[in-house]
């Protein structure tokens, strides 16, 4: 059975790299989620934050591991920030691979790298949950070859929580 990973990512600023890194998993026959068209996002928008996170919880379902792919801004997203804690909860393993380097399909251009020592949310006595501390590892898709190693980052990544 191939492993069922959850893609997390901005949206408005990241979808064309996203999509590169989803077209390389998935012509490789192995099966993503957290992609949704642009139109059905903005009606799930529209309904309220309680309906996204509705959908990011059943997007979830089925999963085991949960790839970042960062761009500038990611971290810093409220809905990424959801995702990255609803996959811990859950018990998924959670990578971050920087997207910038690959050129957006529209304008062709790369993006400055995110930083991934963010707070991406709060342990129960109120300190701080840092992305580079929380996660399986962080890799970079263009200087390390993701095409060829994402899949083993993500087994990787799954051995650690035994999925």
């Amino acid at each position: 059975m191939a492993r069922r990973v959850f893609f997390s990512f901005h949206y408005d600023n990241d979808i064309n790299r996203s999509m590169t890194v989803r077209n390389s998993w998935i012509t490789q026959g192995k099966e993503a989620a957290g992609f949704v068209d642009k139109a059905e996002f903005e009606q799930i928008k529209r309904q309220g934050e309680n309906s996204v996170h509705k959908w990011i919880d059943k997007q979830l379902e089925g999963t085991s591991v949960t790839v970042v792919l960062i761009g500038t801004e990611t971290l810093e997203r409220p809905f990424v920030q959801y995702e990255i804690c609803k996959s811990i909860q859950r018990g998924n393993a959670v990578i971050g691979i920087h997207i910038n380097g690959i050129r957006d399909m529209r304008t062709l251009r790369t993006s400055p790298k995110g930083n991934v020592h963010t707070i991406i949310g709060r342990y129960n006595d109120n300190s701080p949950a840092y992305f580079d501390n929380i996660c399986d590892g962080i890799y970079d898709y263009v200087t390390q070859n993701g095409y060829t190693n994402m899949g083993n980052w993500i087994e990787n990544a799954a051995r650690k929580h035994n999925k």
